[in-house]
């Protein structure tokens, strides 16, 4: 592995982590939201760096995009008000927790960065899966081959509950007249 390479997973790694410790430790859920969108963009990232680019791709589009507008939306729409009246036990023990909790989980990652890889592992199946040669239809079509070929009535069955739950939405949004 290069050290570009290294050093980018390695630098966002860290950055996902103190978001996720920065997202746990805020009082306002507007601002947590807003940290919990830095992690998942980190967390894409690494998985595009991992070979994994569509897992990267629906992770930026289903997380960090579609659910935490749903999360803004619903934050808003309830009108929480001011940080300070919002009922949460977060407080300095909280952070201090999750401080030490951080740091923990930043030592178990050490040691395992340390550690040597046992040659059972080495040979198991997930390993045995990376090395082969990849699909001529990329990674999507690794994924959308058993989806539209296999699966194709739950996953039609899928969007048209989705499409009652849409129109659902609506009639309930608009009310009475």
């Amino acid at each position: 592995m290069s050290f570009f390479y290294t050093f980018h997973f390695y630098l966002f790694g860290v950055i996902a982590i103190a978001s996720a410790i920065v997202f746990v430790t805020r009082k306002s859920p507007v601002a947590a939201a807003m940290w919990l969108v830095t992690t998942m963009f980190c967390l894409a990232a690494l998985y595009i760096m991992l070979g994994a680019e569509f897992v990267g791709a629906i992770q930026v589009l289903v997380y960090a995009g579609a659910i935490m507008v749903v999360f803004l939306f619903v934050v808003m729409l309830l009108n929480l008000g001011n940080p300070s009246e919002i009922a949460d036990i977060r407080g300095k023990w909280a952070s201090l927790l999750a401080a030490f909790l951080g740091l923990a989980l930043l030592a178990q990652l050490m040691t395992l960065a340390r550690s040597r890889v046992p040659g059972e592992v080495m040979r198991s199946p997930v390993v045995a899966a990376w090395e082969r040669t990849p699909d001529p239809n990329g990674v999507v079509g690794l994924i959308a081959g058993p989806l539209f070929r296999d699966y194709l009535l739950a996953f039609e069955i899928t969007s048209v509950l989705l499409l009652a739950a849409i129109v659902g939405s609506v009639v309930i949004g608009r009310g009475r007249r």
